[in-house]
C-alpha cells in the first residue's frame, strides 16, 4: 500500500492522516458541508437536553445569525446528512436550529462584548449585510473601531430587502442584528458610498466591501421598455420591504425559477395576485430553487410552468397585456431544445427574477483595485483581499450571489485577514485549525451519548392555514416545531462527531467488531493498493469522496484493519464488543479559529 507514518495510509487515490483535523471533520458530514462549519451534532444534543441557550450560542460561534438562518438557510448540511444514507429524509437540521433560537431566552450575558479600551485601529465596512455584520462581530471585541456605511434606513442588507417577512419576521432580524450593533458599532444609515476614493481618503486602517450583488439581471427582448409594469425581482422585493409597493395586478408572471422567484411569486400572492405563474425555461429537475421553496409556493396555489422561453412582451398603447413564449422540447439531458410552438400568456405584471450581479460604479478604476472582464473585483479566495492592500471584499460582493451562510463564512475569513493586516501580519498567515478527541466511555459498555438508532421519521413542519397567511404580508408561514416534534427530530441525529478511534497494537484480530457491525463497514484484510482493496471489503466501498481508514500492520498477522467511513452509523457496537478496547468512541471537536484567537489542543 505504500509508506506509513503513524495511523496514515497512502493509497493510490487518497492520503488520509487521522492526526489532521480534516480527517475526522470530513466524517462529520453536516459540519463539513456547512460553509461556516457549524458544530451541528453538538447543538442538536444540547437541544435534546433542553439547553436551548447553550445550543443557540454554539450555533452563534460560527454562523452569527442562528434565528435568521434557522428560517432561511439553503441547508447545504442536510443533503450531506448521514441519516439520508439509511432512509429517505435527512435530519431537519435547519429547523432544529430555529428551535434553539426561539426558546433561548435571555442570552445577553453570553454575547461577546466590546473591550473598555479600543486598540487604535479603524475599520470601515460598506453595507450592513450578513458579511459586513460578521466582520463587525469578530473585530469589535478585539477593540477595533468599526464604522458601517449603509445606504438604507435599516441594517440587514439582503436579509431585510430580499427575504419576505412571512419567511423572516422583522423582529427576528432586528434582534440578531442588534446583538452586533449594540457592541458599539458606528453605523451610518442613509449613507451610500458614492466615491470609494473619498472613503479611502478618510484614513481607515482597512476597508471591507460587503455591498452584496445589488443589480438584478434584465431581460432584453422586444417590449421590455414599453411598460412600467415590468419589474426587476430584487428591486421589487426591496420596494415591498420598505412599504413602497403594497399591491399588484391579479395576473402575474414570474420569469425565472430560483429562490428569488419563489419569494416574488409568494409575495405577489399576498399583494393581490390571484393567477400567478412561474415561467421556467427548463424541466423541473434543473430548477435552482430549493425543493421546499417550490413546495411552499405550490401549496399557495402558484402554477409552475416548465419549458417556456420568453420571446417578447406584448404591450398595446403602453398597457402590458402579457408575454409570448417559445414552448420548448428538450433532449434527455436538457442540453438542447427545439421550439414546438409560440404561445401567449396574459399578465398584468411581470417580475424578472433571472439572477443578480455585482455593480461597482462607485469604485473608481484608478485606485489599484483590479477588475476582471465582467467588471468584478479580483479577490483572493483565501484572504478576501483585493489587489489593493487594506481593501477586502466578502459575501455576494466578492464572488456573486450565494446564501447567507456563505456570506457569514467569508466574513469570518475576511476578519482574520483584516486583523492580520492591522497587526502587521501577512493576510496569508491563517491560524491553524485544531481538534480535540475525548473518549465517551463511562463504563465497560456505556457511553456518554445516546447511541441507539431511533426509527422516527422526519417531522413535518406545521404551517399557518392558507386563509390566515394571506391576510397580512408579515404572517410567518412556518410555526416551528413543538417540543414533542423537537424531541423526536433530535433523536434522529446519528452523532457523527462521536468517532470510532482504533489502536492497532491492542487488536487481537478476534473479528468480534466485524461480526457485530450492522452495516459491514469493517474488514481485516491483507495490505494492497486502495483501488484493489476497496473491492475486497465486507461491503465494497464505492463512494470515492469518503475516506477509508486503514490501520498500521496488526501485531498478529500484519494484516490491516480497514473501515469504510462512508457507511458507518457511529453506533459504537464495535467498541462495546471489543474485548481489548482497541476501538473507542471519542467525541471530535473541531477548533475553528477566528480573528484574534489561537489554537489550543
Amino acid at each position: 500500500m505504500g509508506p506509513r507514518a503513524g495511523p496514515l495510509w497512502r493509497g493510490t487515490l487518497k492520503t488520509n492522516d487521522v492526526s489532521h483535523p480534516d480527517y475526522f471533520h470530513k466524517v462529520v458530514d453536516c459540519q463539513w458541508a456547512c460553509p461556516a462549519h457549524t458544530n451541528v451534532p453538538e447543538y442538536i444534543r444540547l437541544i435534546a437536553q433542553g439547553r436551548y441557550a447553550d445550543a443557540y450560542m454554539k450555533n452563534r460561534e460560527s454562523n452569527v445569525f442562528p434565528a435568521v438562518l434557522g428560517r432561511t438557510c439553503d441547508r447545504p448540511c442536510e443533503p450531506a446528512c448521514r441519516r439520508g444514507r439509511i432512509e429517505e429524509q435527512p435530519v431537519a437540521i435547519c429547523r432544529l436550529k430555529r428551535v434553539a433560537a426561539d426558546l433561548k431566552g435571555d442570552i445577553s450575558d453570553m454575547l461577546p462584548k466590546a473591550p473598555e479600551q479600543n486598540n487604535g485601529k479603524r475599520v470601515a465596512l460598506v453595507g450592513a449585510g450578513p458579511a459586513s455584520l460578521t466582520v463587525a462581530n469578530d473585530l469589535r471585541p478585539l477593540g477595533y473601531e468599526v464604522t458601517i456605511f449603509e445606504k438604507q434606513s435599516k441594517p440587514g442588507g439582503l436579509m431585510r430587502t430580499n427575504i419576505p417577512s412571512f419567511r423572516l419576521p422583522e423582529s427576528v432580524l432586528d434582534e440578531e442584528v442588534a446583538n452586533i450593533i449594540n457592541m458599539g458599532i458606528d453605523i451610518r444609515y442613509d449613507s451610500p458610498v458614492t466615491s470609494f476614493k473619498s472613503l479611502l481618503a478618510e484614513g481607515y486602517d482597512a476597508v471591507f466591501v460587503g455591498s452584496g450583488a445589488p443589480r438584478g439581471k434584465d431581460l432584453d427582448i422586444p417590449g421590455r421598455h414599453d411598460s412600467d409594469r415590468i419589474h426587476i425581482g430584487i428591486d421589487w422585493l426591496e420596494s415591498v420591504a420598505f412599504n413602497h409597493i403594497d399591491s399588484i395586478g391579479s395576473r402575474v408572471l414570474i420569469i425565472g425559477v430560483g429562490n428569488t422567484a419563489m419569494d416574488c411569486c409568494r409575495t405577489s400572492r399576498r399583494l393581490g395576485g390571484t393567477e400567478i405563474k412561474v415561467m421556467a425555461r427548463r424541466p423541473r429537475g434543473y430548477f435552482k430553487a430549493s425543493p421546499w421553496e417550490l413546495d411552499d409556493a405550490e401549496e399557495e396555489g402558484i402554477d409552475i410552468v416548465i419549458n417556456h422561453a420568453p420571446k417578447r412582451f406584448v404591450v398595446e398603447n403602453g398597457v402590458l397585456k402579457g408575454m409570448e413564449f417559445d414552448r420548448l422540447e428538450w433532449d434527455a439531458e436538457a442540453r438542447k431544445s427545439k421550439t414546438v410552438e409560440t404561445v401567449f400568456i396574459a399578465a398584468d405584471d411581470v417580475i424578472l427574477a433571472i439572477g443578480q450581479e455585482n455593480a461597482f460604479p462607485w469604485i473608481e478604476r484608478d485606485l489599484g483595485i483590479e477588475f476582471d472582464q465582467w467588471e468584478v473585483p479580483i479577490v483572493d479566495e483565501t484572504t478576501f483581499e483585493s489587489t489593493r492592500k487594506s481593501v477586502f471584499f466578502g459575501g455576494d460582493a466578492a464572488f456573486g450571489p450565494k446564501n447567507i451562510i456563505w456570506a457569514v463564512a467569508q466574513g469570518h475569513e475576511a476578519a482574520i485577514s483584516i486583523h492580520n493586516h492591522c497587526q502587521g501580519v501577512p493576510a496569508t498567515d491563517r491560524p491553524p485549525q485544531g481538534m480535540n478527541l475525548i473518549s465517551q466511555k463511562m463504563g465497560i459498555s456505556e457511553w456518554s451519548y445516546h447511541n441507539d438508532y431511533n426509527p422516527a421519521h422526519r417531522q413535518k413542519m406545521k404551517h399557518v392555514d392558507l386563509e390566515e397567511r394571506f391576510r397580512q404580508l408579515n404572517v410567518e408561514v412556518e410555526v416551528g416545531f413543538n417540543l414533542e416534534q423537537t424531541a423526536r427530530e433530535a433523536q434522529r441525529c446519528l452523532n457523527c462527531d462521536i468517532e470510532t478511534v482504533f489502536v492497532p497494537k491492542k487488536c487481537i484480530e478476534c473479528d468480534a467488531c466485524i461480526d457485530i457491525c450492522p452495516v459491514q463497514c469493517l474488514t481485516i484484510t491483507r495490505d494492497s493498493e486502495e483501488a484493489e482493496l476497496r473491492t475486497r471489503l465486507s461491503a465494497p466501498a464505492t463512494n470515492l469522496d469518503q475516506a477509508l481508514y486503514a490501520s498500521e500492520a496488526l501485531p498478529q498477522t500484519k494484516r490491516v484493519m480497514v473501515k469504510d467511513e462512508d457507511v458507518c452509523v457511529h453506533c459504537g457496537l464495535c467498541a462495546e464488543r471489543c474485548p481489548t478496547a482497541a476501538w473507542d468512541m471519542q467525541k471530535f471537536n473541531l477548533l475553528i479559529q477566528y480573528a484574534g484567537t489561537s489554537c489550543t489542543t
